[in-house]
């Protein structure tokens, strides 16, 4: 039971590390935030003022993410035995949401803009962009390697990445207009950056709703786990196989293996081996059946069989049918 443990420990600390980064890039969101959207009426800039409306869910998908990161550390109860931790994947969920909206009212208006551009501050939309370009480049530094491993810090940072480059449209369409007085321009680079920003977010939306859903992660190749299993010593069909994940990395399986022949024990052994290293599944239930009726859950068991029950901490229990 100390392995265990000491991965409970290890999942903490990168939570509490996780917890640190989204609040440092919160309050650097924030306190640009107000600036940029000041700035966007000011200058009248609408690509300043999608930016700055992309600043407003970057502040708001921090917020969430951080939220959820609290709401996931309380423990298990009877009534959640998974706990919180899935609400990480409604954090993300709700982000990916928030940018689609964005993304639909930005383009929305820059079609009523297309015929009307208004006068547009340029040298003003140049400083703020700039400003808000750097900002948004230390948030991603801060939260680039904590995305890889959690979607909901994924989620953050897609909104971070985006608002980055809007900063970038923004700047060139400042320059632009500055040279060549062209102040439809801000309304195209408004509008490159709605349709940047789309694609990145429908990815974020599919993968939340795969795991809600408890489908297979992507990572996971379902058919060669199939195979690894069969390919097993002494296993002759496999049954009721289920992969599916409560967050971002905690994936779960459980199985039926139909080993009549079998050595239980050296089974298990060899398939918690096989999961684990080269699927990356530590979460498992191992059931092994004598019984392929029994495998399959097609029938009872008699009152005098014994099934034996594996779980992924390498324990083995015996219940009475």
């Amino acid at each position: 039971m100390s392995s265990h443990h000491g991965h409970d420990h290890s999942h903490a600390v990168v939570t509490e590390d996780n917890a640190k980064k989204l609040t440092f890039a919160l309050i650097l969101t924030t306190s640009f935030l107000v600036i940029e959207v000041i700035a966007g009426f000011i200058t009248q800039s609408l690509a300043l003022l999608s930016d700055a409306a992309h600043m407003f869910t970057d502040a708001a998908a921090l917020a969430i993410a951080l939220v959820a990161i609290k709401i996931g550390k309380l423990p298990a109860d009877d009534k959640r035995t998974f706990g919180y931790q899935r609400f990480e994947i409604l954090a993300a969920l709700f982000n990916a949401s928030m940018l689609f909206v964005v993304a639909m009212y930005i383009l929305y208006e820059a079609y009523q803009r297309f015929s009307h551009p208004p006068e547009i501050q340029s040298l003003g939309m140049m400083i703020v962009a700039a400003i808000g370009l750097v900002i948004n480049l230390i948030s991603m530094r801060i939260l680039f390697s904590s995305s890889k491993d959690s979607l909901n810090i994924k989620g953050a940072y897609l909104e971070v990445l985006s608002d980055a480059l809007g900063s970038v449209g923004v700047i060139i369409g400042a320059v632009v207009i500055y040279v060549t007085h062209w102040m439809w321009v801000d309304t195209l680079i408004a509008v490159l950056i709605g349709f940047w920003v789309l694609p990145r977010t429908w990815i974020l939306l599919k993968q939340s709703i795969n795991i809600l859903l408890e489908g297979v992660p992507e990572e996971i190749d379902i058919e060669k786990l199939r195979n690894d299993l069969l390919n097993l010593k002494d296993v002759e069909s496999i049954h009721q196989l289920k992969v599916w994940a409560i967050t971002s990395k905690n994936v779960h399986l459980t199985v039926h293996l139909y080993a009549p022949q079998a050595d239980h024990n050296a089974l298990y052994r060899e398939a918690l081996e096989i999961l684990s290293h080269e699927h990356g599944i530590t979460e498992m239930t191992l059931q092994i059946e004598n019984d392929e009726c029994l495998a399959q859950s097609h029938c009872q068991p008699n009152s005098d069989h014994k099934e034996h029950l594996h779980d992924h901490d390498g324990h083995s229990h015996q219940h009475l049918g």
